[in-house]
């Protein structure tokens, strides 16, 4: 390509780290790549500059490269096809145009100097060739439609003949058939209308007493991008101790790179050649050799950059056990595995959900221990997340949970604060009046609304709307809603509070009269199907010890019914805290405190 039909503006350069990171200047504004190798971000500067060419001006750029190989002045068209040339500091390569008897056409091959005596003695040949030839001329389009001209075939040299290195060829003697190359050469085909590109590596010097070899055809493929540069790799003017010269380390851009392999090696020869068809050849069984350009934005030098505020995870030392007194004397000592555990567990239920969450605590048989599990359900998350928490009585069958906490200074129930619903949801309402409905639980840092179990529950009828009423006003008071639910499943009150859930605990304890009730309503849950079966398949059952010495069966036997059927099955131990007077977490025993923190973990899982 004639360069000086490229205008020079706009003006382009691109610099390449040898780690594979790429500054492109267009016109002035830098653009930023990192592609990991450095024939990857050859490729994605090719790439990012034909696009520019494309869009932007409709034509080829003149783009100055400066890369760990050397200086290249590269001719960038639309289409993303290269052409280059060698920047002056470079010398070309003394080249020879030698005559393919196989296919009859003249082509091109670089030959290196001869070596000396010496190191032409120690230089061992290579048992096999892995680095793949890449198409060495660019042509234009116009002349590589044109076929080669026909050379005239030369005599065939003799077997045992010494093959002598060609001197280049002068301008005025390109027609001329000369000499066959170096055996191992791979040729590439001299496109018509202008001077042949040499191949883009060294070939290793001839070896004498060989005959020499059959040529390769000329590869039609124009190279693609990401191939340059096609001058050779600058190498080390000598090899260092114990290295030949055949084994020098060099570049070739078709060679497989740490990136992946350009061209696959054949199989059943000593050298790898391009394919006869296809721009470029991964490996069989394999993605793509290299990652494609998707149009995706570039990075930018802050998103390149290594922030200086990284944040590194301290875990604290142990605070229980033989290990907590070790730490608390200055030895710092790593918390145990159940230490790890429980932090674990208290973290899960110190979270802060977006909105209102409402949990539902069900079983159509009484006495299932549903009240137990509603006030410390209740109490795990206040204590631990610090979230405005509510335990709402919704039983009007002479609903508990009033008698098993705390009273405040008032004897207020939900059928109180119903009238006033809104003059609660009011925009001038505060947040303290809904203390005069509630009774706050100094403890465990939780309020409860109670039902009235002074009353017949004809009297104490709460209906669907009803039901709407309440929770709204705990949505505008509370974070999170425990609910404690009545015995009858088709009360209004009851099947409204399963269209409020979030999440579904079935109490029970280890009887099998009331797990087997736990388990009948979960079945007629998944068979009203929707919102019903997904609160069931998720929900989780928490079975009580509810006797010290009737452990026949056992908490974990009953447990083991429901595995498979729900998310998540907790036992708790038996504790007499449980089962006499106010319920308060702090009177229970440490291991019923651990497990009511696992099902309180349990139950923030699905959230």
């Amino acid at each position: 390509m004639n360069f000086d039909n490229v205008p020079p503006h706009p003006r382009v350069s691109a610099t390449i780290d040898p780690d594979g990171v790429a500054e492109v200047i267009f016109d002035g504004v830098p653009h930023y790549l990192r592609s990991g190798s450095l024939p990857g971000a050859r490729r994605d500067v090719t790439t990012y500059v034909a696009q520019r060419a494309r869009d932007v001006l409709g034509r080829a750029v003149l783009v100055h490269v400066s890369e760990p190989e050397g200086r290249f002045e590269l001719a960038v068209h639309p289409d993303g096809s290269v052409d280059e040339r060698a920047s002056r500091d470079q010398a070309p390569e003394p080249s020879a145009l030698i005559h393919d008897p196989q296919s009859d056409a003249t082509v091109m091959t670089r030959v290196r100097p001869p070596a000396g005596p010496a190191t032409q003695e120690s230089a061992p040949e290579p048992a096999e060739r892995s680095d793949a030839a890449e198409p060495a001329a660019f042509a234009d389009p116009a002349a590589r439609a044109e076929p080669p001209t026909p050379a005239v075939r030369p005599e065939p040299a003799e077997p045992a003949a010494r093959a002598e290195p060609p001197t280049p060829a002068a301008p005025a003697e390109l027609a001329a058939p000369a000499v066959p190359a170096e055996p191992h050469a791979p040729a590439t085909q001299a496109p018509a209308g202008r001077a042949p590109a040499a191949p883009d590596h060294w070939a290793p010097p001839p070896r004498p007493a060989e005959p020499a070899a059959e040529q390769l055809p000329p590869s039609p493929h124009r190279a693609q991008p990401g191939s340059y540069p096609t001058q050779p790799a600058r190498q080390a003017p000598f090899p260092a101790p114990g290295q030949s010269p055949s084994s020098m380390p060099s570049f070739s851009p078709s060679a497989p790179q740490p990136g992946g392999p350009a061209y696959p090696p054949q199989s059943g020869g000593s050298a790898s050649v391009p394919q006869p068809a296809g721009p470029a050849y991964p490996p069989q069984n394999a993605g793509p050799a290299y990652p494609q350009q998707t149009g995706e934005p570039a990075l930018t030098r802050r998103q390149l950059r290594e922030s200086f505020l990284t944040q590194e995870q301290v875990e604290a030392p142990a605070s229980t056990g033989l290990r907590g007194v070790l730490a608390r004397a200055g030895i710092k000592t790593a918390p145990s595995a159940a230490e790890r555990s429980e932090r674990s567990d208290r973290n899960t239920v110190s979270q802060h959900w977006p909105g209102v969450r409402t949990i539902a605590i069900v079983n159509g048989k009484g006495g299932a221990n549903k009240t137990p599990t509603t006030a410390l359900l209740a109490a795990v998350f206040a204590r631990n997340s610090g979230a405005a928490t509510l335990a709402w009585d919704n039983n009007v069958t002479r609903g508990t949970l009033g008698w098993r906490t705390d009273q405040g200074p008032h004897d207020a129930t939900v059928l109180d604060l119903l009238p006033e619903v809104d003059n609660l949801l009011s925009p001038g309402a505060k947040a303290g009046d809904i203390s005069h409905y509630v009774h706050h639980q100094p403890a465990d840092k939780y309020d409860v609304l109670r039902s009235n179990p002074n009353l017949l529950s004809s009297e104490t009828r709460i209906s669907a709307p009803d039901v709407d009423a309440i929770h709204d006003v705990a949505g505008r008071y509370y974070r999170l809603v425990f609910v404690d639910s009545g015995n009858d499943e088709s009360a209004e009150n009851w099947l409204r509070m399963i269209d409020k859930a979030d999440q579904l605990v079935v109490a029970s304890i280890a009887k099998p009269e009331h797990a087997e009730a736990g388990a009948l309503l979960l079945e007629e849950l998944v068979a009203r199907g929707g919102r019903s079966a997904e609160l069931a398949r998720g929900a989780v059952v928490v079975v009580s010890q509810a006797r010290e010495k009737d452990t026949k069966p056992a908490a974990s036997d009953i447990a083991k019914g429901f595995t498979g059927w729900v998310r998540e099955t907790v036992t708790i131990p038996y504790d007499r805290a449980m089962v006499e007077s106010v319920l308060r977490f702090d009177s229970l025993a440490p291991a019923t405190q651990r497990a009511w923190l696992r099902a309180g973990a349990a139950v923030a899982a699905g959230l």
